[in-house]
């Protein structure tokens, strides 16, 4: 773990007070360059293809791309297209080190296992970062960022767990602190994730590495292996070398919510259920039990996770002719006075019981939490006001990211416990489940 320790509640407290507050301030918030409030950023995009293509085009509809950079030249080729003066790099490395006087901000859409060492760098170089979710793959690593992003204030940061900056999630928030449901002690969440291969073991057929992938580039601090399709440029997430299975990929948008409206922090347990354990994958299906004690006027509250198809049970106000579960992925809020329903990025909330939802339209709480028009466009509004988007590294991202891979932690231990103040475990855990070991040539 990093020599010094983290104070969790006083990241929550300084970004309370400046995550959803936007002022214009002079442009020296904006690093070397010197950019006036009024021009566009020079963003360098790190991982381009798949869902990397999607964030570059979120923020070239309100910035500038300057450079992109990938691993895979043909999975790039539709970002390329797209932005064709951008300068093209496949080393992130070699990027930042050229580029550094030119670049204002970082965008990083890599697999997880590269999520850490890219992020790091793009804040040590100065830039302000967008980081896909989960903000890394190892707990160690979230602690490190942490303490990175939080020595660097005039950063912003941001992790691209959308929904944080959607309407839907911070409608929840207001509707819970407005009672719509009354006391919420159990939230239930689930999803149909993995749709890749999980509970598997290492392929062993040979195959040659495309012409158009620099796979050494693309283990990046991960142990070498040779390449199989099995990994790249997809099935990555359900091997723990790569990625962090179902619970990693989608829990930073569906747990977001709940984390955030109930101020959730470190659980006290995290017990897990799952099909067969393999060593190198992640299971096909799971269940897993967050217990978390009660803070201040807050009872304790429990956090169910399912995925692999397995769904909560059908809540009692939710009528009988009405499809249950109402989509394959969502969340499900239950307080002593009624239910509440969201998908997965807390879209399309609402009660349970119809009657009482139409009430609540009728008359609905006051609008406490601004709205904003993106996750991209709240990130860069961040940058030239000075302060710090919802989903900020050290106030949401990293507990958030965190939380979630406890839950990793307690499928291959089978339960864990902490002190729910300062996230001590309570029995030593293995090194090498906390702390990832990078090959020769990659650091944080």
């Amino acid at each position: 773990m990093p020599d010094t320790p983290i104070s969790r509640r006083s990241f929550v407290n300084e970004a309370a007070s400046t995550s959803l507050a936007f002022t214009i301030v002079p442009s020296h918030v904006l690093g070397k360059r010197h950019t006036a409030p009024s021009d566009k950023l020079n963003v360098a995009c790190i991982g381009v293809g798949g869902m990397g293509e999607s964030d570059v085009r979120g923020i070239a509809a309100i910035e500038n791309v300057y450079a992109l950079c990938d691993v895979d030249s043909q999975r790039a080729q539709n970002s390329i297209n797209a932005n064709p003066k951008a300068k093209r790099y496949k080393d992130y490395r070699e990027m930042l080190d050229k580029e550094a006087r030119n670049i204002d901000a970082v965008s990083i859409t890599t697999p997880d296992h590269v999520h850490a060492v890219a992020t790091m760098a793009a804040l040590k170089a100065g830039k302000h970062v967008y980081t896909q979710k989960p903000l890394t793959r190892t707990i160690w690593e979230a602690r490190a960022v942490a303490q990175e992003a939080a020595r660097r204030p005039k950063q912003a940061t941001q992790m691209g767990n959308q929904g944080h900056a959607n309407e839907g999630t911070r409608q929840i928030r207001e509707w819970v602190e407005a009672g719509a449901i009354g006391t919420v002690r159990t939230i239930e969440l689930w999803t149909n994730r993995p749709i890749w291969p999980q509970g598997i073991i290492r392929p062993t057929e040979m195959h040659h590495v495309p012409a158009t992938l620099d796979w050494d580039l693309w283990l990046g601090p991960a142990q070498p292996r040779p390449y199989h399709p099995s990994y790249a440029p997809f099935n990555w997430r359900g091997w723990w070398d790569f990625g962090t299975g179902a619970l990693g990929d989608m829990a930073c948008h569906i747990m977001d919510a709940s984390f955030w409206t109930l101020q959730l922090r470190y659980p006290t347990r995290v017990t897990a259920e799952c099909s067969q354990l393999f060593t190198e994958t992640a299971p096909r299906a799971t269940r897993i039990t967050y217990e978390f004690p009660a803070a201040g006027a807050r009872p304790p509250v429990t956090v169910v996770w399912r995925d692999g198809n397995i769904v909560p049970p059908r809540p009692t106000d939710w009528s009988s002719d009405r499809q249950w579960p109402f989509d394959s992925s969502g969340q499900l809020w239950i307080g002593d006075s009624g239910t509440l329903v969201a998908g997965t990025y807390g879209e399309n909330p609402r009660l349970s019981d119809e009657k009482k939802h139409a009430d609540l339209m009728a008359n609905p709480p006051a609008q406490k939490y601004p709205r904003t028009k993106s996750v991209y466009a709240e990130w860069t509004e961040a940058i030239r006001a000075g302060t710090q988007p919802g989903s900020n590294f050290p106030g949401h991202a990293a507990p958030l990211t965190e939380m979630v891979l406890l839950g990793n932690l307690a499928l291959k231990l089978g339960r864990i416990e902490l002190n729910p103040t300062t996230g001590a475990f309570v029995s030593a855990i293995p090194e090498e489940l906390l702390r990832p070991v990078y090959r020769e040539g990659w650091k944080l």
